[in-house]
């Protein structure tokens, strides 16, 4: 939880969100995934100041164990002066106690979006799906938030004006928009009328356009003639000199095999590396989500 301070921008963390998406679709399938639509919706995470604390607070919990499909949990809510926004007990269940920073006592509008961090970690604990390290961990941890459809929450908590700031959850604002703009494209969804913040929205325009980015790589056919271009080049280049290194920067790669050369890119969707022949216009499915790309090699 950044209050006060200076909040990180841009996409530090973007190989590790993109790894974490690609271990969701792992380990819960595209079908899995797909079982968390639609978003949890604003109306059922509201807390007005007039609602009573721990009533209010219970009820907003509910409502993201039900989005997170997790039926049989029952989540036990205190606060409690602390550096982090919250803190779980993980544990075998049923009951997950979770506690929150005082601040939510008088900053209820947030209190949705600590919950959801929080009962998060609760569902990737009983999947066994885990990253090494708690900052790899954390950061799974808020990629799964929002790709499941809780972690808009998480971006609308960020706030920020001349004289203060407010952010909560490990990835950046941006991050956040990118990871929300991912599903939203998979769902069909809009996130943007749910906003209270303006720098949220802003964030997520940010983040969409990066995710965008991703759908126009070569040799992808809605790549644009400044990347078919380079991607012309790098093949001849490849064809000429078979084994040589790739560029580490490059979304592409290219391979010499007995059966003849192949590419293989990243998934726009999922982020699984897929392999194809290069041999001019192939339409590929990605074996890991489904996905049908149209792609000229």
């Amino acid at each position: 939880m950044t209050v006060g301070g200076e909040v990180v921008h841009g996409y530090p963390h973007l190989e590790t969100v993109r790894a974490a998406i690609t271990a969701l679709y792992h380990r819960l399938s595209a079908d899995g995934v797909q079982a968390y639509a639609p978003s949890v919706a604003p109306a059922d995470v509201a807390f007005s100041d007039l609602d009573d604390l721990h009533l209010g607070t219970q009820r907003v919990a509910h409502a993201l164990v039900q989005q997170l499909r997790l039926p049989d949990a029952r989540v036990i809510v205190s606060f409690r002066e602390m550096t982090h926004a919250a803190n779980v007990e993980l544990t075998a269940g049923p009951e997950y106690f979770v506690e929150l920073n005082d601040r939510f006592r008088t900053h209820r509008r947030d209190i949705g979006a600590a919950l959801a961090h929080e009962i998060t970690h609760v569902l990737l604990h009983r999947l066994g799906l885990s990253f090494p390290g708690t900052r790899d961990n954390e950061i799974l941890t808020d990629t799964a938030t929002t790709y499941l459809g809780a972690g808009w929450l998480l971006l609308d908590a960020y706030r920020e004006d001349r004289d203060s700031s407010q952010k909560l959850g490990y990835l950046t604002p941006e991050e956040f928009g990118y990871v929300l703009a991912k599903r939203a494209a998979v769902f069909d969804e809009d996130p943007r009328i749910w906003f209270t913040s303006p720098q949220a929205y802003t964030s997520y325009t940010k983040g969409r356009a990066r995710a965008q980015r991703d759908e126009q790589q070569p040799p992808l056919t809605t790549a644009g003639w400044a990347g078919r271009h380079r991607y012309a080049k790098d093949r001849r280049h490849a064809l000429d000199h078979p084994g040589a290194a790739a560029d580490a920067a490059s979304p592409y790669a290219f391979e010499s095999l007995p059966d003849g050369p192949r590419v293989s890119f990243p998934c726009p969707t999922c982020l699984q590396r897929i392999r194809v022949p290069v041999r001019g216009r192939v339409r590929a499915r990605c074996g890991l989500c489904g996905a049908v790309l149209h792609c000229d090699t």
